[in-house]
């Protein structure tokens, strides 16, 4: 799996409160609540994210509830990846079940700017970031979980699994 686009910068603490308010917990379609991603902390990220698909965070972010509306939201405000120092548990495990792919790599987060273009290749554990040429070693999914990622998520990769084509 390879994903390239343009980073938005957010930093420390961010929890799923401030990912996606509660007010709008009333849904669970991805489009619908991408639209109220972060609508407290930036008004304009729905309109930011058109133009970036890569998030770049700092440390224990999607810490709070453990509602899977945090990692849907920003799936569906089109962002194809999250970058991290680190994240909470829970919210680690929400995102892979969704099928929104995330990693820790502290190093990226240091030297990625707002706008950098990045170049990511899950297979080969890289990520090269455009305006530097800085390449960075970032973890590779083990099997199971980059069969969910390959899947869309974990429904998808049960029915796969159950139509034996899950691998």
């Amino acid at each position: 799996m390879k994903i390239s686009g343009r980073a938005l910068i957010y930093g420390d603490d961010i929890n799923t409160d401030v990912i996606i308010p509660s007010r709008y917990c009333g849904s669970t379609d991805a489009a619908e609540l991408g639209k109220h991603c972060f609508a407290n902390l930036d008004p304009d990220f729905h309109q930011k994210a058109a133009n970036a698909s890569i998030l770049v965070v700092g440390r224990n972010f999607g810490c709070g509830s453990s509602r899977e509306h945090a990692p849907l939201a920003i799936l569906g405000a089109g962002i194809q990846c999250v970058i991290g120092r680190s994240f909470a548990r829970i919210y680690f495990r929400n995102s892979i079940n969704i099928g929104l792919p995330l990693f820790e790599c502290p190093e990226l987060v240091d030297e990625v700017l707002a706008g950098d273009e990045l170049h990511i290749d899950f297979e080969q554990g890289s990520c090269l970031v455009g305006r530097s040429g800085a390449r960075f070693e970032i973890p590779r999914f083990p099997h199971p979980i980059d069969a969910i990622f390959k899947h869309g998520g974990l429904i998808g990769y049960y029915q796969a699994t159950a139509n034996g084509v899950a691998g």
